[in-house]
């Protein structure tokens, strides 16, 4: 009995650091976080909603956006163009001076951007995205963040 008692206890006391562990490993096989450079600044959808110095959300009824965002076919027609055909995303390839993080929230603020991603129609801006690492939603969310709000949609609504 003592002996299943010391086995029991180094079992308990080795589990918390295999878990720490596991969780470092998948903290640092991390995949970089999408980015853009905007002059002396980087916007960075943020890891953490509390670290984000811009929150937007997203709504699938156009009556409720704040700023649309289509999505275009061509790279030509686009305000911002995501494509990455590269194997390795560089390293650095968005460090500047000063890093404004974006965060995606699931519930709309009144203070914020809430974004209508559109197929076709009327738009703030236009996006082409052929990404592995940027979806359309952290596009949308950079251009946004980068550029502002419109606030003529809103009262052309």
């Amino acid at each position: 009995m003592l002996r299943f008692k010391l086995r029991f206890t180094i079992l308990v006391s080795a589990v918390p650091l295999v878990a720490g562990a596991i969780l470092a490993g998948v903290q640092a096989f991390e995949r970089p976080r999408p980015c853009i450079a905007v002059g002396a600044t980087t916007l960075e959808i943020g890891s953490a909603p509390w670290h984000a110095d811009l929150h937007v959300s997203f709504t699938d009824d156009p009556s409720l956006a704040t700023v649309r965002v289509g999505v275009t076919d061509s790279a030509a027609n686009a305000d911002f163009a995501v494509i990455d055909d590269i194997d390795d995303a560089e390293e650095n390839t968005c460090k500047a001076n000063a890093t404004q993080f974006v965060a995606l929230s699931a519930q709309p603020s009144a203070s914020a951007p809430v974004i209508y991603i559109s197929h076709g129609g009327a738009a703030d801006y236009r996006i082409f995205v052929r990404s592995r690492h940027f979806s359309l939603r952290e596009a949308a969310a950079l251009i946004v963040g980068a550029h502002g709000e419109r606030p003529r949609l809103a009262a052309a609504l």
